[in-house]
């Protein structure tokens, strides 16, 4: 097996490996971030078995495999990028997000049944012992580039976006964001211009997942500081400031991250919310929403996070302080 078929698949393995790390050593999990290692670990597979293809036809299925994860890989580093920066979307934009990664992908998967990503000129060629595709580009090839673009300046955006509206707290959580999706459009870049042997998007994808999950943890760890730094205050306020009639009493500060917070909760956690002020209980919550105690106490762990309270005693106290 030649040199880069090695790497290749070392980088197949790497990738596997983050998966697995990520799903046995990441508590606080967000969805994307399944599909963005799944895409990574399948586009190096594709281009692991590309590489040791032996006929066109395999070279072929082989660059089916490494497309079809590369599609769905800025579709989830987007959405991972939008969570980090706090940018409010609609939860259910994924769903066209998902048929256009469909339609692209279908467009780069044709070679082999049609010429509009490939013409029937391209070839399979054997360079120090590696396979590669020798391609003829068709008329839709540049369709992918597009797509890329896009998903490359909308996640620019973002980044600048939060910044300047001071969501992210930290200068080293801009840089690593914006390093994520700076060191694949190099990448890309130089392979559109330089003809290289090497698929270098496969370590610079792994290097793009790292630099993500990086930004995630630094950005719970932060998030944990400010919220036990909140609940200590307003714990303390709550205990200095009991009036006689037992009304706790709260600062603008926190009366305005509180009326903010509400404003960020989403609908599950809202309706949560509505029923606490509205006096159910634990158990009337789990039957009314028909959800169990541990799926309960994540959205309530969000609910106070978002609110800046450490109870369920403090923030109903708090609405009722804010409705007076």
């Amino acid at each position: 097996m030649a040199v880069i078929s090695i790497v290749y698949m070392l980088s197949a393995v790497c990738s596997l490996l983050c998966l697995v790390a990520y799903c046995v050593f990441i508590k606080q999990k967000f969805s994307w971030f399944w599909v963005l290692f799944a895409s990574i670990s399948v586009v190096n597979a594709g281009y692991f078995v590309l590489s040791i293809s032996k006929t066109l036809d395999e070279a072929l299925l082989a660059n089916r495999i490494a497309y079809f994860g590369s599609v769905f890989l800025p579709l989830s580093m987007l959405l991972i990028i939008l969570n980090a920066t706090k940018f409010n979307y609609k939860k259910w934009v994924w769903i066209p997000l998902v048929c256009v990664a469909m339609v692209i992908f279908f467009i780069a998967a044709s070679p082999g049944y049609s010429e509009i990503y490939y013409t029937n000129e391209t070839k399979l060629v054997f360079e120090n012992g590696v396979s590669v595709l020798d391609k003829v580009y068709g008329p839709l090839h540049i369709t992918y580039m597009f797509y890329l673009l896009i998903y490359f300046a909308v996640m620019i955006a973002a980044v600048v976006h939060a910044t300047i509206k001071k969501k992210l707290t930290s200068a080293a959580q801009v840089v690593m964001l914006l390093g994520a999706v700076f060191v694949n459009i190099c990448v890309w870049l130089i392979e559109q211009f330089v003809t290289i042997e090497f698929e270098f998007l496969a370590v610079s994808y792994i290097i793009s997942e790292l630099f993500l999950i990086g930004t995630y943890l630094m950005i719970q760890d932060a998030e944990k500081k400010i919220a036990h730094a909140r609940e200590q205050a307003i714990l303390e306020k709550t205990l200095d400031n009991v009036d006689n009639s037992n009304q706790a009493q709260f600062s603008k500060e926190e009366i305005k991250f509180f009326k903010a917070g509400i404003e960020n909760l989403t609908q599950t956690e809202k309706l949560i919310y509505d029923l606490y002020i509205a006096g159910k209980g634990t158990k009337d919550v789990l039957s009314e929403l028909n959800i169990k105690e541990n799926t309960l106490k994540y959205h309530n762990k969000n609910i106070y996070g978002k609110l800046g309270v450490p109870s369920r005693k403090v923030l109903k106290e708090m609405a009722k302080f804010i409705t007076q």
